[in-house]
């Protein structure tokens, strides 16, 4: 059951949802149904590295290489062995993804903290250097070309627009699949994890296990979104899983505040919008797109979502506040007379 005050965010989401579902056709340019179909892509893999970081406590750098893994999969097995349908890619992202993380996962789990970050941003540039050098496979730094986007059943997504709903179709599904675990009991045990690994230890709890399923899931639906980008640019390349990718995507899980989920599509459209706004505004967007992410940072450092909280508590406070201020300041005029 809903709680009571939740109904309020519920009504926001589907009138949100709404919005979004008829952009496409309500005149809004290609240009842009084209950057928000990148904003959802990036918000799924933003989601699947907020379960590592805001959920498990593991801030990894690795994330690109399941990204990426599932990207190459699927260009692959449509360039190579001629899969081209949709579930097929779908199943070849989430497995590569998942494989990526799990052997990912054997050797960064052996360390915490900085340690952990340093062996993920190391396994993240040999897989970098794996689709760089590996030419008869990977294409090197050419890339992979020759695919296309697959029908859905009887459904045509070659175009922009009708692709815009299927990559939003997923984010949605994505969102309702971390939201459902990071809430069941197993999502409980991760935040344990997160806050108190020697106490869950001491519970009886095997930390490592925990943190290796988390990275599992993390990098199946890194996969998934992987092989969504693939389908978008039709292309893959090196610098689908390097290490700025993993970078960007960290920032955008800080951006939209670390363990909301729902603040990574935020994060996302933003990384999106501006990155692409500014490049076509001057040549040093770059240095314009770090002042920004610093200004977010410290006037919002826990995002986002929660500058938006902290607004609407303190709008809420003054509302409640106003008739209590007026039913004193009565008090008192009622004593003068």
């Amino acid at each position: 059951m809903i709680a009571r005050g939740s109904w309020k965010w519920v009504a926001i989401a589907a009138i949100g949802l709404a919005v979004v579902l008829v952009l496409p056709r309500a005149g809004v340019p290609p240009f842009y149904v084209s950057l928000l179909t990148q904003t959802w892509i990036y918000a799924i893999v933003a989601m699947s590295l907020d379960l590592l970081v805001g959920f498990t406590g593991l801030v990894s750098f690795a994330q690109s290489a399941f990204f990426g893994a599932g990207a190459y999969g699927v260009a692959i097995a449509a360039t190579r062995y001629a899969h081209t349908d949709f579930l097929t890619g779908i199943l070849i992202g989430l497995l590569a993804g998942a494989f990526v993380a799990a052997i990912f996962g054997l050797v960064a789990l052996r360390a915490e903290g900085v340690g952990f970050i340093i062996i993920t941003i190391a396994l993240n540039q040999i897989m970098w250097g794996l689709a760089y050098q590996w030419v008869s496979m990977s294409g090197g730094d050419n890339g992979i070309t020759g695919f296309i986007r697959p029908k859905v059943g009887p459904f045509d997504v070659s175009g922009n627009a009708g692709f815009y709903y299927v990559c939003l179709a997923f984010l949605v599904l994505m969102l309702a699949l971390l939201v459902a675990i990071t809430r069941s009991p197993f999502g409980l045990v991760l935040r344990g994890v997160r806050e108190t690994p020697r106490r869950m230890r001491a519970l009886g709890y095997n930390v490592w296990l925990y943190r290796y399923l988390a990275m599992l899931i993390a990098g199946g639906i890194a996969g998934v979104a992987g092989v969504l980008f693939a389908w978008y640019n039709q292309f893959v390349g090196p610098g689908d899983l390097d290490l700025t990718l993993s970078t960007q995507l960290l920032i955008i899980v800080i951006l939209g505040g670390i363990g909301t989920l729902y603040g990574q599509i935020l994060g996302a459209a933003i990384v999106v919008f501006l990155s692409n706004g500014l490049s076509a505004v001057t040549q040093r967007w770059e240095l314009v797109l770090g002042a920004i992410y610093f200004i977010i940072v410290m006037y919002a450092p826990d995002g986002l979502m929660g500058l938006g909280k902290r607004i609407v508590r303190r709008i809420q406070g003054k509302r409640a506040a106003a008739p209590l201020i007026e039913n004193q300041l009565l008090g008192v005029t009622g004593d003068e007379s």
